[in-house]
């Protein structure tokens, strides 16, 4: 394989057509990039997306907290979170709720000061469901082993 790394074109399209979503906020929690994936998932075309904040895509019981851990971030420039995926709700254009795994990258200018947030996210709402469910039977199955 040759050492050649890829184009940015290369690398806008692989971003812009991958099945996730891809989004960038910059430092204010506004919306700078937005795909086809986040598209797809949130219901929200790039022309209604770009520009707006994100509590566009955050279900409203849970923006306090969001905005003071991005505060904590922007003030800070560190995240307690680690490698492992972020899991979190999100809501979508037409107000119903989607399961969400996601992971971060901080952008950083020259001086280290962050720029914004980009996050790769998916929609994971079907095995979030197929989790509950399963753990509702084992429940139902525990309750009759004792009771018989």
């Amino acid at each position: 394989m040759s050492g050649r790394a890829l184009s940015d074109t290369t690398a806008a399209r692989i971003v812009s057509d991958t099945l996730d979503a891809v989004i960038y906020a910059d430092r204010t929690g506004t919306i700078r990039l937005w795909n086809a994936g986040a598209e797809s998932i949130f219901g929200h075309s790039p022309e209604d997306a770009l520009g707006e904040s994100l509590d566009l895509i955050i279900p409203e019981k849970h923006r306090r907290a969001h905005w003071t851990g991005w505060e904590r971030v922007m003030d800070s420039g560190e995240t307690r979170y680690g490698a492992d995926p972020l899991s979190v709700p999100g809501i979508r254009a037409d107000g119903t709720r989607v399961s969400l795994e996601f992971s971060i990258t901080m952008l950083k200018d020259d001086e280290g000061r962050i720029e914004g947030i980009a996050a790769v996210m998916r929609d994971v709402s079907k095995r979030w469901e197929e989790t509950r469910d399963l753990r509702k039977r084992v429940r139902e199955l525990e309750a009759q082993l004792s009771g018989s």
